[in-house]
């Protein structure tokens, strides 16, 4: 018997075809998403209908490369990009393309909701966590306020992965995890909050959907699609963002183990199985997948950081860490602060990216290369020491996403976080974490009583051998840290003129 793991991402979608028993992965597939071209500065969207082309497309690619059965398919999940808005009418279609998770086209409406809570302090206080420009509540004001007609038709509010489970299943329905990343929700009760949603709009409580605890399903896959892939009776489980089911992916279900997930975003999270509430507002308190929390630091600025500076100088992945790795620890004094779409943590929506520090020994490619590098992990270290000082101190650090595949970047990750680093066997930890968690499902629906925790030990395996930090790069990797939260600081006027005077142009 096999499970389907689905991860519906911003670069596209991937599908896997897991084994239930044993975990192995016998079929892969993948299918692009494209964004919305000529949007505004600082929006960033896609059409729903293109995440579920892109699914179909890529099971159809995964069950061929399987070369099984597909009969003898018994369940799914899906891993969706975290805090989109997918807005439905009354007929279930969407209403217009939904924004996603790097939209920061609602500043001022983050800023309303958060005046009328009574402030960030009373915020947390009320929700467990700060309101993020990125969280979907502002995104659901923007439409309220900017399109009023469309508005007027919105029936239901889902999220990503919410859409794509009811493009399976025809049903409705949201689970704690993904959910606590809309502003809407107490994330310690898990529960929707009367006035973060009456902060929005009065009747948005209607339009929200029931809350589940994840380890209920949200049904049977509907038939008319099963029949377009030759599936029988499938038990579609409750999914989760992509945060969520990348934790299941790569094990972090137990304390004691951090997840460092080095893709289109950067996150840093762990397990807990209490609420882990920050006062500062930097350290989300998310729920999890499995029933618990997974406090969580995101930057919004990892791979494509890397991206641009492979761009300007015309490199590859394999040149650009060849190029990097002949620059030293540090690379010679040069910070770079990464915000090349602002920030989310720390707050600077409208943020720019500086290079500080240029001279003649640096003002070259190999050390500008490392400086990027260095800078996206400097920024992961500020979040890190934060969850320690919230008492959250990890004995490992499992790193995923596409950076993980970068040996160099791994070595920065280790120095700066002064851990050392493995890499689960399966690289692709969202889309196995989805499956993990159908196979959960499936298997308590049958009355096998394995936990989360058991399937994962069974399931999730490291590869090779640890990334360990270097103790020589320490105080190097010490005196930029610090320099490099002296700059943001600083600089935030700064970076906030120059990005509205770059939108005027």
């Amino acid at each position: 018997m096999f499970a389907i793991g689905i991860d519906s991402g911003t670069q596209g979608a991937k599908v896997l075809i897991v084994d239930i028993r044993t975990g192995k992965v016998h079929g892969r597939g993948f299918a692009p998403h494209s964004m919305i071209p000529g949007l505004k500065p600082g929006e960033n969207e896609q059409d729903p209908a293109s995440w579920t082309v892109a699914l179909e497309a890529a099971l159809s690619a995964a069950l061929k490369a399987a070369g099984i059965d597909a009969a003898r398919i018994v369940s799914a999940g899906v891993s969706g990009q975290q805090h989109g808005f997918v807005p439905l009418d009354a007929e279930g279609k969407a209403i217009r393309p939904a924004k996603l998770w790097n939209d920061t086209s609602t500043i001022e409406e983050t800023r309303e909701i958060v005046d009328k809570l009574g402030g960030r302090g009373s915020v947390i206080e009320k929700l467990g966590l700060d309101l993020a420009v990125g969280y979907t509540a502002s995104k659901i004001l923007w439409l309220k306020k900017h399109e009023p007609e469309r508005f007027k038709r919105l029936a239901t509010v889902l999220l990503p992965h919410n859409y794509l489970n009811y493009h399976l299943t025809g049903k409705l329905q949201m689970e704690h995890g993904d959910a606590s990343g809309t502003g809407l929700m107490d994330v310690r009760r898990r529960e929707w909050r009367a006035e973060a949603i009456e902060a929005v709009d009065p009747g948005l409580a209607e339009k929200l959907p029931p809350l589940r605890h994840p380890s209920e399903p949200v049904g049977a896959i509907q038939e008319s699609f099963a029949a377009k892939f030759g599936l029988k009776k499938v038990l579609v489980s409750s999914g989760g963002g992509d945060n969520m089911m990348a934790a299941i992916g790569t094990g972090i279900v137990t304390p004691g183990i951090c997840l460092l997930s080095l893709g289109t975003s950067g996150t840093c999270s762990c397990f807990s199985d209490q609420p882990v509430v920050d006062p500062a507002g930097e350290i989300a308190a998310f729920c999890d997948g499995t029933g618990g929390w997974l406090p969580l630091f995101c930057t919004l600025n990892m791979t494509g950081a890397t991206e641009a500076i492979k761009n300007l100088l015309r490199l590859d992945n394999a040149t650009l860490e060849l190029l990097a790795s002949q620059a030293p620890a540090g690379s010679h004094g040069l910070v770079f602060l990464p915000f090349l779409d602002g920030e989310r943590v720390p707050a600077l929506p409208q943020a720019s990216g500086v290079f500080f520090g240029l001279d003649r020994r640096n003002f070259k490619a190999a050390p500008m290369a490392r400086a990027v590098m260095e800078g996206t992990i400097l920024n992961i270290g500020r979040g890190f020491s934060r969850m320690k000082e919230l008492g959250l101190e990890p004995t490992e650090i499992r790193a995923a996403g596409g950076g993980a595949k970068n040996r160099l970047w791994l070595r920065i990750a280790a120095d700066v976080l002064q851990k050392p680093l493995v890499t689960p066997r399966e690289r692709e930890a969202a889309a196995y974490g989805a499956a993990i968690q159908s196979i959960w499902a499936f298997l308590r629906a049958n009355g096998e009583g394995p936990t989360i925790a058991e399937l994962c030990q069974k399931m999730v395996k490291i590869e090779g051998s640890s990334v360990d930090p270097d103790p020589g790069h320490f105080g190097v990797f010490e005196a930029l840290q610090a320099r490099f939260q002296s700059l943001w600081t600083t600089l935030k006027p700064e970076f906030r003129e120059h990005r509205n005077f770059r939108d005027r142009t």
